[in-house]
């Protein structure tokens, strides 16, 4: 075993605790970053000056009628900016636009001495705009070919002798929603300028040194120049991986101006009509398979909706690429991604990045084809499944591909698969207008950047004279429990007890350069990264250690607090054992350092091993389904997923309940509205707030919920054994989906194929039971060979 993944004696990881913040998040004590305002003096309030339509030039900004609203101190404008104008990384988003591209954006920002001044004076600017047409859905952009980014081709084997060697081709067309990333805390910064002109930032950012460089280009300085901290977050999902940095700089841009703090807090409402989503996806593709149910070709395009800028889009396009395949072996495939240009916010992160966007295809693509070959669902999908020695179409070499059917095995002896599937049966001969299903899928999801550079992390881990330790990380804590296993690993490292290490709040002055905490990452990296500082330090202890207790380095351990000897009884304790290191002049401290290491990556071939190891799961769940209203409850889920040897087993539970709800979410409930008419409000968002966007609650949760971490799992080369486990889950709601669209079949004949839209909303499933009910298309309705026209615009055909 790797030295990285090896476990010394008595470890802290792998022991079940709770969130290291868990009594300050219920008791209300926590910190965020918005909490400080009411602990800063003399703070002004912005307030944007938002454009209600979505696409026009700006001919006239008269800003004077705010300045004439008691409390207004200063409206910021382009004018204002002492750098660089914009706010993103593409340099295509600018801070202070010219061009309104899309309904609700800023346009400038009010500053005044209470937040109910800066609104009054927000709506007292005058903006006159030249209105220009706008584009609002994928379907528009892609008729006017409006595009914007890169355009990656996949490529694997010969894909036209692979159709023509097929005994049964599909064509076929999905078009699924966006989401809408409704972390608790909306975004929010507090900037103020210290008594050496040093720009500090309070910033509820998953990318503190990304909110950095964009605050320092915004205002012409240098990055050490500019301070940004994140104390935690309420929520993020990737949500704020790129999207606070606009908010940041104008906190900062005010402070500078002004010589004030400044505090940018968005409510929700601007929150939900100024920052970006999840993107929808449109997908068109042809699939051919042998007479087995085996697939032998694969031809799609997957057309994201970008919105107005690129921001993200292009990785989350190429990792939607990289994972149409999911748990399947495809010998040749031609898939084609391109970002769609549209008039709405900047489509951004969200938990999966692209990710379960191209697993959803495939998995639609098995549940459609399913009924027509004549196979159960179940069966196509495990005749598909990776086996040792297959490649992702990407080329790279799929990893303990024997984990995939060890867990989908699990998972349906955990659940009673073979008798509830009998009792099912059953149930629906005895229910004509309500019928249950029970579905199973699985995930194979890569873990690290596909940007090899943003592999990397660092740590500075500070021990002081009375034994105590203090680590600093690049990590950020959006609730995910990061902070938790970064302060076990540091804890197992230094053989010391967890009561002993306390966690510093994310800043950019005690590690610089760090990447964003997403992608799943986070704790792979920054536990790395930790452990090696961690070890630097110990490495000097243990000399010490030797040294006072007459032994050879290599013979003595820290164990619980105390340095020992192998086979001696002698010790020494860890706080007098600091002590004398101190006097000793021993360095106390360390840097830490990690690179993920194996990664390769061509992103024009569109070819290499962009991940360190792919984490799997599977899920089995079961659904009862009215046919009268399409109405449905989620009777049991069964979840067996693959964390390698967890870092803190309670905390990844709970992620992977967390990330199953919240992909449910997406896939069944969470409908994003947007006003696509010709009218005045054209472009605007309809599903501005809770009381219209239907968020998981208590009442959409599984009956019977049951989650397992797959056992005897480690991770050969990751920290202590361990797989990441933030993204991975949420794709295992896919199982619902299939379920619901499962029971809607149930309602026609047998073998009939059912379309059904996403998010599977009750109105959705309703539609998919009365096609169902009409017979749509059945087994053996199409001879090979025969083709047809698309019906619909999300229709399917035997070619």
């Amino acid at each position: 075993m790797s030295h990285l993944s090896e476990r010394p004696e008595k470890p802290v990881v792998g022991v079940s605790m709770p969130h290291e913040s868990a009594n300050l998040h219920v008791t209300g004590a926590a910190l965020y970053t918005d909490d400080l305002v009411h602990r800063t003096k003399d703070v002004l309030h912005a307030h944007p000056v938002q454009v209600m339509k979505a696409h026009g030039r700006i001919t006239a900004l008269r800003t004077e009628p705010a300045l004439a609203v008691p409390g207004v101190v200063r409206v910021l404008t382009v004018a204002d900016v002492p750098g660089v104008n914009d706010a993103g990384m593409k340099h295509d988003e600018p801070l202070f636009p010219d061009v309104v591209m899309f309904h609700g954006h800023a346009v400038a920002w009010v500053l005044a001495e209470t937040l109910e001044a800066a609104r009054l004076g927000a709506a007292a600017v005058e903006v006159e705009l030249d209105e220009e047409p706008s584009v609002i859905t994928l379907r528009e952009a892609i008729a006017a070919e409006s595009f914007h980014g890169a355009r990656p081709v996949m490529l694997t084997g010969d894909v036209d002798a692979g159709f023509d060697d097929s005994a049964h081709v599909f064509t076929g067309e999905f078009q699924f929603s966006d989401q809408e990333h409704f972390y608790l805390e909306t975004h929010a910064a507090l900037a103020h300028v210290d008594e050496n002109g040093q720009m500090f930032v309070q910033s509820s950012t998953q990318h503190p040194s990304e909110t950095q460089e964009i605050v320092a280009h915004v205002l012409g300085l240098h990055s050490h120049e500019v301070t940004v901290q994140c104390l935690r977050m309420g929520g993020g999902f990737g949500g704020k991986e790129m999207q606070p940095h606009g908010f940041a700089a104008i906190a900062a841009l005010g402070a500078r101006l002004t010589g004030r703090p400044v505090r940018v807090r968005l409510n929700r409402t601007q929150d939900l009509t100024m920052s970006g989503k999840r993107h929808g996806f449109h997908a068109t593709w042809k699939i051919g398979f042998d007479a087995e149910g085996r697939i032998q070709a694969l031809d799609a395009t997957l057309t994201a909706d970008g919105g107005w800028s690129l921001d993200l889009s292009e990785p989350v396009v190429a990792r939607a690429l990289c994972h149409i395949d999911n748990t399947y072996w495809i010998p040749n495939a031609r898939v084609t991604g391109r970002i769609a240009k549209t008039n709405k916010v900047s489509n951004t992160a969200f938990r999966g990045f692209g990710g379960p966007q191209g697993m959803l295809v495939i998995e639609d693509i098995m549940g459609r084809c399913a009924p027509l070959l004549g196979l159960d669902p179940m069966e196509l999908r495990e005749r598909n499944f990776y086996r040792q020695g297959h490649s992702t179409p990407y080329g790279q070499p799929v990893a303990h591909p024997e984990r995939i059917s060890v867990i989908w095995q699990q998972v349906q002896d955990d659940a009673g698969i073979a008798d509830r599937k009998r009792e099912i049966a059953a149930f629906n001969a005895a229910h004509p207008h309500t019928k249950r299903a029970l579905a199973i899928t699985g995930i194979k999801f890569g873990i690290s950047f596909n940007l090899t550079a943003f592999n990397q992390a660092g740590a500075l881990v500070l021990v002081y004279k009375d034994g105590s330790v203090l680590i600093n990380h690049g990590g950020t804590e959006m609730g995910q429990g990061l902070h938790t296993k970064m302060l076990q690993v540091a804890a197992t490292t230094l053989g010391i007890p967890l009561h002993k290490v306390r966690l510093a709040p994310t800043r950019t002055d005690k590690v610089p350069n760090t990447s964003a905490t997403a992608a799943s990452a986070g704790a792979d990296l920054n536990g790395a990264a930790v452990k090696n500082a961690c070890e630097q330090i110990r490495e000097r202890l243990l000399q010490v250690a030797g040294t006072q207790l007459g032994a050879s380095a290599s013979d003595v351990r820290i164990v619980e607090g105390a340095a020992r000897v192998l086979g001696n009884d002698k010790e020494l304790a860890w706080d007098e054992l600091v002590r004398t290191a101190y006097f000793q002049r021993v360095q106390l401290s360390a840097a830490g350092f990690y690179r993920t290491e194996g990664l390769h990556w061509d992103p024009k071939a569109f070819h290499g091993s962009p991940f360190k190891y792919f984490s799997y799961g599977a899920a089995a769940a079961e659904v009862e389904v009215d046919g009268f209203t399409g109405a449905y409850r989620i009777r049991r889920v069964d979840i067996v997923h693959d964390v390698g040897d967890s870092l803190s087993p309670m905390i990844d539970i709970g992620q992977v309940e967390g990330g199953f709800v919240q992909g449910a979410g997406w896939l069944t409930l969470e409908d994003m509205r947007w006003d696509a008419g010709d009218g005045p409000n054209r472009g605007r968002l309809l599903t501005q707030a809770a009381s219209t966007y239907k968020l998981p609650s208590f009442s959409e949760m599984p009956e019977e919920f049951n989650v397992r971490l797959l056992e005897n799992a480690t991770e050969e080369g990751a920290v202590y054994g361990s797989k990441a486990v933030g993204e991975p889950p949420l794709m295992l709601a896919f199982s619902v989906r299939e379920a619901l669209r499962q029971a809607a079949g149930e309602f026609g004949p047998t073998g009939v194929s059912v379309e059904l839209a996403s998010p599977a909303t009750p109105e959705a499933v309703y539609w998919a039971v009365e096609a169902a009910r009409g017979g749509g298309v059945q087994h053996g309705g199409h001879a090979p060979g025969c083709s047809e026209a698309p019906a619909s615009a999300s229709a399917l055909s035997n070619a």
